[in-house]
């Protein structure tokens, strides 16, 4: 039984055995752990659910050119072993100490010289969403910063000081002294990475797999067929930190890479249940951009980064974002157990309100999106309370092929406007055969806000949501006229 983990921080390798760690649990998240450290007190707690990046942290993990990928992301979300075989970076390794006096990373330069920041409590968080972007985009767009910077709270300062600060630093390529350790670090997380046994930790009454394989990773789920799954545990994490359940069994896929694929086939593109929100916004820019505009409104840059898509579909949440765009494009679910692999369309794996049709030994292993069609028309919308780091209200995505000024095929599927994502089969019926106009667009409104029965909630009430239901319709049809 391996119940060790090892991981850099502070340029040396960190080893912690569960076994004789009597304060640390495999659920310990890596704000509490570098919480209970004496020398890394910048990282903050402020909301412990991903919504306000106090405390941002950067992880580096070795690339095949024996560079470091960096990476920002949530530590209120991450469980410790999530973090094995990675650089784990905070605010207090930015700066540097040379002949008694302390040279300031330029990331936090251009935040003193911007007066960028007032009570500094959201300071740390800040500058470590800055440092990664300075890592990965040199002269970056406003859209760019400000999109590195959703993820992070101000009440303080306004933001533009902040915007600025990132105008300024991110000049040099990236270049600072993580540039001339590089190839250092890089050997070292090749080190720790070449064991691939499962980490199995025991503690308490707490069990924890964090296998490296897919195979290992089956055979897990057929003998703990009562563990939770996670990958990014964006979600699950928030049953510990905000409901304070005790999580017992779990097996974490976040070190499989197997499932991280990306294969293009002569009809569709297979994405890996493992791919982190942020990997499958950026590949479906060109070939999906229906997808790609709701990805880049999914959460922050923190939680893209983290999040995965096998995580946002197995949740079969009723507002998740990315199920209404895989109902219009007809998406296929991979499941596989240890003997057998099937493909279940997107909308016969979703059976209820949290409820899926992965079998209790089966794992989601990818995701199929079939190649767009010449003729076909695929829009995505969302309405929400912000633009940024925002569940749907209520959302469409809708497939449309007009043939002469009729509707040919049509798919509208709606997220928020009942206990799963559902199609408004009523309204499609409707459509189909008609002329692709306005008086019949209107009719539709109609057919839509009496086709779902939606709930009252915090986010809107029941009448809201029908009018915007069909007021995206309407949308629909001015932005194809």
């Amino acid at each position: 039984m391996n119940n060790t983990i090892k991981f850099l921080l502070d340029d040396n390798v960190v080893e912690i055995d569960f076994r004789k760690e009597k304060n640390l649990r495999p659920t310990t998240t890596v704000l509490n752990y570098l919480r209970s450290l004496s020398s890394h007190k910048g990282v903050k707690e402020g909301c412990a659910e991903g919504d306000c990046g106090a405390c941002t942290i950067v992880l580096g993990e070795k690339k095949a050119d024996r560079k470091i990928k960096y990476t920002a992301v949530d530590s209120c979300l991450v469980f410790l072993p999530m973090i094995h075989g990675k650089q784990l970076i905070t605010v207090e390794n930015l700066s540097q100490k040379k002949d008694g006096k302390v040279i300031l990373h330029p990331v936090q330069e251009a935040m003193v010289n911007s007066f960028g920041s007032q009570c500094g409590y959201c300071t740390p968080g800040f500058i470590m969403s800055l440092f990664a972007l300075y890592k990965n985009h040199n002269n970056p767009t406003r859209e760019v910063i400000e999109d590195s910077l959703s993820g992070n709270l101000c009440r303080c300062t306004g933001y533009q000081s902040i915007l600025e600060s990132a105008m300024k630093a991110c000049t040099k390529n990236g270049g600072d002294h993580f540039t001339e350790r590089e190839s250092l670090t890089s050997k070292i997380l090749k080190e720790i990475n070449k064991e691939k046994t499962t980490i199995h930790i025991v503690s308490g009454d707490q069990t924890y797999f964090h296998p490296f394989t897919l195979d290992d990773a089956l055979m897990l789920r057929k003998h703990y067929r009562n563990a939770i799954v996670v990958n990014g545990a964006t979600d699950v994490a928030l049953r510990q930190t905000k409901r304070n359940e005790k999580l017992t069994e779990i097996i974490d896929l976040s070190g499989v890479d197997e499932l991280k694929i990306y294969d293009e086939e002569e009809n569709g593109f297979y994405f890996g249940a493992g791919m982190s929100i942020e990997k499958m916004k950026n590949l479906c820019e060109k070939p999906f951009p229906a997808l790609y505009n709701i990805l880049k409104v999914f959460g922050s840059l923190q939680i893209r980064n983290f999040a995965t898509i096998g995580g946002n579909v197995g949740s079969a949440s009723p507002i998740g974002d990315t199920l209404p765009v895989l109902f219009a494009k007809n998406a296929k679910v991979i499941l596989q157990n240890s003997k057998n692999k099937r493909e279940v369309d997107i909308e016969d794996f979703i059976k209820g309100y949290r409820k899926t049709d992965l079998k209790d030994d089966e794992l989601i292993t990818s995701i199929f999106l079939p190649k767009p069609k010449k003729n076909e028309i695929i829009k995505s919308y969302k309405v929400s309370k912000r633009k940024d780091l925002d569940i749907s209200t209520v959302s469409l995505s809708c497939r449309l092929v007009l043939n002469k000024g009729e509707v040919k095929e049509m798919i509208l599927a709606y997220g928020g406007m009942a206990e799963t994502t559902r199609r408004a089969k009523k309204t499609e019926e409707y459509l189909e055969g008609r002329e692709w106009n306005r008086a019949n667009i209107e009719e539709a409104m109609k057919i839509v806000k009496e086709e779902f029965a939606p709930i009252t909630d915090a986010r809107a009430s029941a009448e809201f949501r029908k009018i915007a239901a069909g007021n995206l319709l309407m949308k629909l049809f001015i932005d194809r006229s």
